[in-house]
């Protein structure tokens, strides 16, 4: 159960912090976006769940092996993009098409297809 969440947190963690570049996909930019909206305001808490299943995961592979695994840390990464203004006070950089948000974005999409590898990945 705590490997299902830990997926699902990579994927609607890497969809909040590549919304950007999936919203100028032709035909479903539009869809896409309007959903990111409603899932906005929920994104601290799939920050939380991506941090704590993360985090779990860490500690279970560094103490009990075998090794520590790709889809934990990008777990890790996307919890503290996603809290980074609750964490810091500070704003984080807006997802977008330049810059560091480009950069931001580009780690979401990678974070969606972590969790959708996760998901068929044997435990």
């Amino acid at each position: 159960m705590i490997a299902l969440l830990l997926d699902l947190a990579n994927i609607l963690g890497g969809f909040l912090l590549a919304i950007a570049l999936l919203e100028q996909s032709p035909r479903v930019g539009d869809d896409l976006a309007g959903f990111a909206r409603k899932l906005a305001p929920f994104g601290w808490i799939v920050g939380i769940v991506a941090l704590v299943t993360g985090g779990y995961y860490l500690i279970v592979h560094l103490t009990s092996g075998p090794h520590v695994f790709h889809f934990e840390l990008v777990a890790i990464g996307v919890g503290l993009a996603l809290l980074w203004n609750r964490i810091t006070g500070k704003a984080q950089p807006k997802s977008g098409t330049s810059g560091s948000g480009l950069l931001l974005a580009i780690f979401g999409i990678i974070a969606i297809i972590v969790g959708l590898q996760g998901l068929f990945t044997p435990n």
